[in-house]
This record gives structure tokens, sequence and C-alpha cells, in this order.
């Protein structure tokens, strides 16, 4: 009786432990590293004298207050149009880098591609480089192996306590909220943000490692629509490499191509792929394959570039032996040119809007219950909520008043002036009445279009915002 138990389709995972290399690629990397964690861990210690009453914090994402500072911007809730406006150009540029150079971003910033390298070089350090650290692996656990992978996880979870505190910071005063955090006195929130964090980055970057590339990233299955076969990516030259083979000595060995098999491109690749097998969904384009195979075509007296950055449409070029076309011809192109241009175009609008905005506002909400009143003498009264924002950081008295076709009067609730005392920086709420005479009896269906004009009394600033008044008041 044959065994109907459907086969298994899990395969467990191989462990992938990358070789040491060295070359322009590998410290390109390294630089970006250097740059991306110090921007990472830095920037929330970075001072800004706003003036009193505001945070000092260069880069400060206030929750509480609603509010977004960076440097000397100040975003508030309705203007998120800017934060809006940066992810579209995140996504853009992401497109353009794709679309000229695959997927340069996967291999050099992504937080995934950074992190990872961290640890790998920690462990490294600690473990060995690729033979030792396959040795270890096989071997069973004794005290040193015990000892070294405890020492390796020890480094690598103060790495991701680190990562998750400077995250938190982004989101408090970092000084206060870091003496809060050792004094155990912090929100729970806090502490809670920290350890998921922590949790993630210590299993993403110290185990996962290339599976979040592989199957939890979705860019990896986006890519393709952005490529092209002018698009500049990882390849190995197959018809200048093929047949390959390790014995140079041996009878036909004129026959080989420069690829000697030595597996150094292998190695050295953080998701464990074989570039010689083509295009992988898997590869993220790092380009420590080119640098192990450049050093290994110098040392046998063999052109470099065996496995370089290659466009699909110089393949056939360079097998009849003509030269490729020029670098700036695959970079500058219809599809990178109109991602270039709708990238500088949202950006020029956003510096313009972030220019020409107000330093006053104001937001009118009519009350709709009742939608209007009318009064003993016959006059007809309307009421609103306006919201005045102050963006100064020094209190300024605003002065209200409204223009209208209609003889509208203006009264604020609690107080016998038209104008009003705000805070520095801050939304201050107050419910206003209009009114208008009227000889009538109401009529429900009857709107009046007229305007509420806000005045800075202090530079004569105005603002204007649009309403409705409602009822028969001719």
């Amino acid at each position: 009786m044959s065994d109907s138990t459907p086969p298994s389709l899990y395969a467990a995972r191989e462990p992938v432990f990358p070789r040491r290399v060295y070359g322009p690629f590998r410290n390109l990397k390294w630089w970006i590293m250097l740059v991306t964690l110090g921007i990472y861990y830095l920037t929330p210690w970075i001072r800004w004298d706003r003036g009193p009453n505001l945070p000092d914090q260069a880069v400060l994402v206030d929750m509480a207050g609603r509010r977004f500072y960076f440097l000397w911007i100040e975003i508030w809730p309705h203007e998120f149009y800017f934060v809006a406006g940066l992810l579209i150009m995140a996504g853009l540029g992401l497109f353009l880098f794709t679309s000229a150079l695959g997927r340069v971003w996967c291999g050099y910033a992504c937080p995934q591609t950074v992190w990872t390298d961290l640890f790998i070089l920690v462990e490294r350090w600690i473990e060995g480089d690729r033979n030792a650290r396959v040795r270890l692996w096989n071997a069973p656990w004794t005290l040193r192996k015990w000892r070294l992978r405890i020492t390796k996880w020890v480094v690598w979870l103060l790495i991701s306590v680190a990562t998750g505190g400077a995250w938190v910071f982004y989101f408090a005063d970092a000084p206060t909220l870091a003496r809060d955090l050792f004094t155990l006195s912090a929100h729970p929130i806090a502490y809670t943000s920290v350890a998921i964090l922590t949790g993630t980055t210590f299993l993403f970057g110290g185990f996962a490692r290339e599976q979040i590339c592989i199957y939890m990233c979705p860019w990896p299955r986006i890519q393709a629509a952005m490529m092209d076969e002018d698009t500049l990516t990882v390849a190995y030259r197959e018809w200048r490499g093929e047949p390959r083979g390790k014995h140079r000595k041996a009878e036909g060995a004129d026959q080989l191509g420069d690829c000697i098999d030595c597996s150094a491109c292998v190695n050295v690749c953080p998701v464990g792929i074989d570039i010689r097998d083509g295009q992988q969904l898997e590869c993220i384009t790092c380009a420590l394959c080119i640098d192990a195979c450049d050093d290994v075509m110098t040392k046998i007296g063999k052109p470099r570039g065996l496995i370089d950055y290659l466009a699909l449409s110089d393949e056939w070029r360079e097998r009849e032996g003509q030269p490729a076309k020029p670098i700036w011809s695959h970079v500058f192109r219809p599809r990178t040119i109109l991602y270039t241009s709708l990238w500088a175009l949202i950006g020029i609008g956003l510096v313009f809007a972030l220019f020409i905005r107000p330093e006053i506002d104001l937001s009118v909400a009519p009350v709709r219950n009742p939608t209007f009143v009318t009064l003993s003498d016959g006059s007809i009264r309307n009421t609103y909520d306006i919201r005045l924002r102050n963006k100064h950081p020094e209190v300024r008295r605003f002065k209200l008043s409204v223009v209208g076709d209609q003889m509208l009067v203006l009264r604020i609730e609690g107080s016998h002036y038209s104008s009003v005392e705000v805070p520095p920086d801050t939304a201050e709420l107050k419910r206003v009445y209009v009114t208008a005479p009227g000889g009538s009896a109401p009529a429900t269906d009857d709107r009046t279009e007229f305007r509420f004009w806000v005045e800075d009394l202090g530079n004569g600033e105005r603002a204007h915002a649009d309403t409705i008044f409602n009822g028969d008041a001719r």
C-alpha cells in the first residue's frame, strides 16, 4: 500500500555565513553604514533654539502637542500635506534609483541591510571569519561555543536596546526621556516601545537576516515593474566566464572561460545566492560579489569585471565584441527623467508652500444646533467656533472682524472686545456670535456668504476664512 501523505513543502533555513571581502563597494557600504547609523543615533540629541516655551530638540515628533519640528520648520496637524509630499518624494526616489541601478536601496541603505551588516561585523569579530563560523555552527555545544554565542548575543542585545532607545527619543525630549528611562520613571509606553523595537532588531538583524528580504519585504516583487533592459544591475558576464573550470593546466584548459569556479562570489553573498545563475529575486544588489571576483581576477591575471554592474541591452553588444553603451545613457533615459522631473516638481512645490504659508491661521466651524436663533428684536444670530493658530514664539493679540453684504455684528463669547490674546505656538478655540438685524420671519433656506478676518495687531499680518450666515435678515 503506497503512502498517500503529501510531501512537505517546508524547507529548513540554510544558514548563511558571508566571508569578509575588501574592495570599493565594501568600503562604500561601510561609509553608508557609518553615516546612516550616525544620523539615526545622534539626531535626537541635536539642539535647536526656538525661543521660550518651545522644545529645543532639532527633530521632534511631539505627539502630545500635535507638532512635528525639523530644525526651523514646524508642521501643524492641518499641514500634514507636507509629510504626505515627503512620503511621495521618498517613493519616487525609490522608483528612480531602482530604474537606474536596480535594488541599490536594498543593498546599501535599507535599515535591514545596515543592521544586518552591523550584526555580521560583530559576529565576525567574536567568532571569526566564514570558515571559523561554519566550523563553530557544526561543532557540538561545548563551553567555548556557549561562551562565544552568549558574548555575541549580549553585544547584539546592547545594539538592539540602543536602536529601540534611539527611536523613542524622536518622540520626546531626549535628555529628559533618557534620564527617566534609567531611573525607571518613564511612561510605560516608552518601555513598551523600546522592548518591541529591541526584540525586532535582535531577531531581524541577528537571526532572520536574508529571510526578511526574501519573504517579508514586498519590494523584490515590485522592483520588476521599475526595471527594464537599460537598468544597470549586478550581473555575471556568462559569455566571458563560461565554460568555467578550476584546473587551468589540464588538457583543454585553453577552451575554458575566465571563471575558475572558486565560489568567492557565493561565499561573500549575504543572501547566499550564486550570481552566476542569473538574475534572482533574492539578490539585493550589494555588489560584494563584484569586489570578490575582481580580487580573484587580479590574482590570476585576468581582466576585472567578470561580475559587474551591467544592463541587459549591452549583452548582445559585448557578445559581438562591441563596447557597451556609456553609463550616462543608461542612467539618463525617459523613465528616469520622468521620475526625476516628478520628484523635483513635488519638492519645489513643498518648498514654495513652506515659504508662503502664513504665521497665523484660522478655521471656522458653524454651530449647527440650532442653525440660527431669532432674537426678541427680530435680529438673527449665528454661532461659530473659531480656532486661531498663533505660530509665533510669543503671545500675540488678534483682532476679529467680519465682511459681508449685510450689516453684521461680531461678538466674542465672554468678552466685550473684538480681539483675543493667543499664547505662543498655540491654537485657541473661541465661540463667536454674529448677528444681523432682521425685519421679517426667518427663511430656513436663505444663506448668505460672508468672510471672517483675523489681524495680528503686532505686525498687521492678516488671514481670512469664508463661511455662511443662515437666516433671512433682510
